[in-house]
């Protein structure tokens, strides 16, 4: 691989150097290296963007939700991390619920989601959200029939409920092949420090891929809407993946002093 004069000077940086140091087979991997430093230096670049994004967002007053679904493994919570890296922790917060508890699941489905929206000023992620009863729930048993066709019947109409009262709603999802999602499951399941991760769901995805795969397809057909579309993430090269979701965010919110040649899109080449 033929390098040019400012490829060299970024493998010079700091970050570079580590990349170096970071080489697999005790040899130095100048191309992985290269792709570490532009993939950290793009991602620095989003993240300045997304702190102005939630500079006006407070500023506003505005409230954004958003929301990141996908198979187990697919990489939604190491996205949602670095894209909150560097922001507020007083203005945005994550939520990721458990499973419903004796009293909730007495109550209208959407009712906890709802208590988690935000208040004025707040940018909400949902790592998973109501749409457990779009796929997950239903693929594993944990709803009937009847209670997937009433939130498949309602979901529309709450969403555009909550933007017409001035919400921003974003929705992605991370997709990943059976084939990636095996070799992370693995990876989990063979380290130490996140084999907690593995959950009994996770246990049965690889066999249930395929009802996944039917539920999610319906669910992309009735709840892609002109007012809260989908937006869809090849997440098998994790990195890229993370790099696409902080684009499309910046993307869809109208913030001041937006830099249009930081969110032109860069062919970014993230195979680390």
């Amino acid at each position: 691989m033929e390098f040019k004069p400012k490829d060299l000077k970024l493998i010079e940086t700091k970050k570079g150097l580590i990349g170096l140091l970071q080489s697999d087979h005790d040899q130095l991997n100048f191309a992985k290296a290269l792709r570490t430093v532009k993939y950290e230096k793009r991602i620095e670049e989003l993240q300045e963007e997304l702190i102005k994004l939630q500079t006006w967002v407070a500023n506003h007053k505005k409230k954004v939700v958003i929301v990141f679904e996908g198979r187990d493994a697919a990489g939604k919570g190491g996205a949602i991390r670095r894209i909150v890296e560097h922001l507020n922790p007083r203005e945005h917060r994550i939520v990721a619920l458990p499973k419903p508890n004796e009293v909730e699941s007495g109550q209208w489905y959407f009712q906890r989601y709802v208590r988690q929206l935000p208040r004025e000023g707040e940018i909400v992620f949902y790592d998973r959200s109501w749409y457990n009863r779009a796929v997950v729930e239903p693929v594993n048993g944990f709803c009937t029939q009847d209670e997937y066709a009433t939130f498949m019947n309602e979901v529309n109409d709450v969403e555009k409920m909550w933007i017409n009262s001035g919400i921003y709603l974003i929705k992605i999802y991370f997709s990943i092949t059976k084939e990636q999602q095996m070799k992370r499951f693995n990876d989990i399941v063979n380290s130490p420090i996140k084999r907690w991760k593995y959950s009994s769901v996770d246990q049965k995805a690889q066999d249930l891929f395929e009802v996944y795969s039917e539920y999610k397809d319906k669910m992309f057909e009735l709840t892609h809407t002109k007012i809260a579309p989908w937006k869809i993430i090849d997440a098998n090269k994790k990195y890229k993946a993370r790099v696409e979701a902080m684009e499309y965010i910046l993307s869809k919110i109208p913030y001041d002093d937006k830099n249009k040649r930081i969110l032109k899109h860069q062919n970014l080449e993230v195979e680390i």
